[in-house]
C-alpha cells in the first residue's frame, strides 16, 4: 500500500529499502540537498516519519516472493528508472545481490552482486576470506549436535551466532546469544537448531572487553578503493555487559584497523557502502574482525560530522562524479540518547563512568541517531519503540532464566 497514489514522479532521487537509523540518516543526507527520497519498508516504520522522505511504501519485505515483482511494477507506474537504490537491511542487501541484473535494468544501484556479497552475508565466507587474507577473528566452531557439542574444547564464555541474518526470529533477531557454561551452551544449541538449523549456527569465543574495545571501519568504497573514511570506536553500547547496540561512538585513528579492513575489502573489488567491525583482544593483542555490513549502519550520521556524507558521496559517485579521497577527522561524536542515557546511568552506578565524563559526551562535533532540529518528528516514535525493544529484551532474559536445562527436550529430526 502507497501514500503516493498514482502522483507523476519527481526528478531522479532515491530509493531506500528498509533499516531504521541508518535510513533515516540517508534520507536526510540527500533530502536536504533537495534529491527526492522514496521508502519501502516492512517492518521498522521510523524513516517513515522524516519530513525528507517523500513518499513511503508498505510490501511484504525482500524474502516474499513477490518483492521483485512489486519494484518493478513501482517502478514502471511511477516512471522511477535510474532512481538510486540503497539497501537499509542485511535482508535487503542479499536480495539486491541476488537479483542485481533484474533491478539493474531499473535502477542505479549501490549494493554490489552476489558473487561479492556473498564474502559479507554470509559470517562462515568471511572467516575463510580473512584466514586466506591472513586477518584475525575469533576462534570460531561449528556442531551438528550436541555431542560434538561437548567435543569442541572452547572456553567459556562463548556465543552463538547465525551465520547469516536471514528471517526474524528470537535467534537471529538478538544477534548472538551468551553461554557461560555447558548447560547453557547445549540449551541455547537446542534452541537456535529449531529456529534456524545447525548448520547455520556459529559458536564462537567471546573475546573479553567491553564497547571501548570494539572498533569500526566505515567507508564509501569504489571498484575496490575507498572514496571516503573514518575509523570509530565504540565508547559505550546496550545493553552494557554484553551490547548489540552501539550507543556512544567516537572517531579516532587507528592505522591498523583501517589497513585490515582495507585489505578484505579491496579483495572483493569493493564498491559501495560498508562498515567493517572489529574487537582488540588484549590477550594477543590483535584486532579480530567480527562483522562486515555492505549497508547503511545505525550511527552513520556520525560520517557527515566528522566531515565526510557518506550518504551523499555514495549518491554523487553514481551520478558519475569523480571524486577526490578524503578521510574525516578524529573526535566527532555520535549518540543515541535514550539507549546512551541507560547505558550511561549504568555505568555511573558501576563506577566505570563520572558525570563529567557524560556531560563531556554533548559537546561538540556531535551527531545524534534520531532526533534534528529540522526533522524532529521521527524521534517522537523512537522513545517508545525504544521502551518497547528494552522491555522484550528484559522479559526474553526472565524467561530463558526461569527455563530449566533442556536435556529431557526431544528435538524435531
Amino acid at each position: 500500500m502507497s501514500d503516493a497514489g498514482e502522483r507523476p514522479s519527481p526528478r531522479k532521487g532515491a530509493i531506500v529499502l528498509g533499516g531504521a537509523h541508518g535510513s533515516l540518516e540517508i534520507a536526510r543526507s540527500l533530502g536536504r540537498r533537495g534529491i527526492p527520497v522514496w521508502l519501502v519498508t516492512a517492518d521498522n516504520p521510523l524513516a517513515s516519519l522524516s519530513r525528507f522522505v517523500q513518499c513511503s511504501f508498505r510490501w511484504r519485505g525482500p524474502r516474499d516472493s513477490g518483492a521483485l515483482a512489486f519494484l518493478t511494477d513501482l517502478a514502471r507506474r511511477h516512471d522511477l528508472d535510474g532512481w538510486v537504490l540503497f539497501a537499509g537491511s542485511d535482508e535487503d542487501v542479499w536480495f539486491v545481490a541476488r537479483n542485481h541484473t533484474a533491478l539493474g535494468t531499473l535502477f542505479t544501484l549501490t549494493t554490489p552482486a552476489s558473487d561479492t556479497i556473498r564474502w559479507t552475508h554470509d559470517k562462515r565466507a568471511m572467516n575463510a576470506r580473512a584466514d586466506e587474507l591472513g586477518i584475525a577473528h575469533p576462534l570460531t566452531r561449528q556442531a551438528r549436535s550436541r555431542e560434538e557439542l561437548a567435543s569442541l574444547g572452547m572456553t567459556f564464555p562463548v556465543i552463538l551466532k547465525p551465520a547469516m541474518r536471514e528471517g526474524r526470529n528470537a535467534f537471529v533477531d538478538a544477534k548472538a546469544w551468551r553461554a557461560d557454561d555447558d548447560t547453557t551452551l547445549c540449551a541455547r544449541f537446542d534452541e537456535a537448531k529449531a529456529l534456524v538449523g545447525a548448520e547455520s549456527i556459529m559458536i564462537q569465543e567471546l573475546i573479553p572487553g567491553g564497547g571501548e574495545t570494539q572498533f569500526s571501519y566505515a567507508a564509501v568504497w569504489d571498484h575496490g578503493k575507498p572514496i571516503a573514511s573514518l575509523v570509530a570506536q565504540r565508547s559505550r553500547q546496550y545493553p552494557v555487559e554484553f551490547g548489540f547496540t552501539s550507543t556512544f561512538v567516537v572517531t579516532t585513528e587507528q592505522p591498523q584497523i583501517e589497513a585490515e579492513a582495507c585489505r578484505f575489502l579491496a579483495s572483493l573489488d569493493y564498491s559501495g557502502l560498508v562498515e567493517v567491525e572489529f574487537k582488540y583482544d588484549a590477550r594477543d593483542r590483535r584486532y579480530k574482525i567480527l562483522d562486515v555490513n555492505a549497508r547503511a549502519w545505525s550511527w552513520l550520521a556520525l560520517g557527515a560530522a566528522a566531515g565526510v556524507d557518506f550518504a551523499f558521496l555514495q549518491w554523487r559517485l553514481t551520478t558519475g562524479e569523480q571524486i577526490a579521497p578524503q578521510s574525516a577527522c578524529a573526535g566527532s561524536h555520535w549518540f543515541y540518547f535514550s539507549r546512551d542515557l541507560a547505558a550511561s546511568v549504568w555505568e555511573l552506578l558501576a563506577g566505570r563512568l563520572t558525570l563529567s565524563a557524560y556531560l563531556q559526551s554533548f559537546r561538540r562535533p556531535l551527531a545524534r541517531a534520531v532526533f534534528a532540529w529540522d526533522d524532529p518528528v521521527p524521534a517522537l516514535l523512537d522513545l517508545p519503540l525504544s521502551a518497547v525493544r528494552v522491555a522484550k529484551r528484559w522479559l526474553a532474559r526472565r524467561k530463558t532464566a526461569a527455563v530449566p536445562p533442556l536435556q529431557s527436550v526431544k528435538l524435531p529430526t
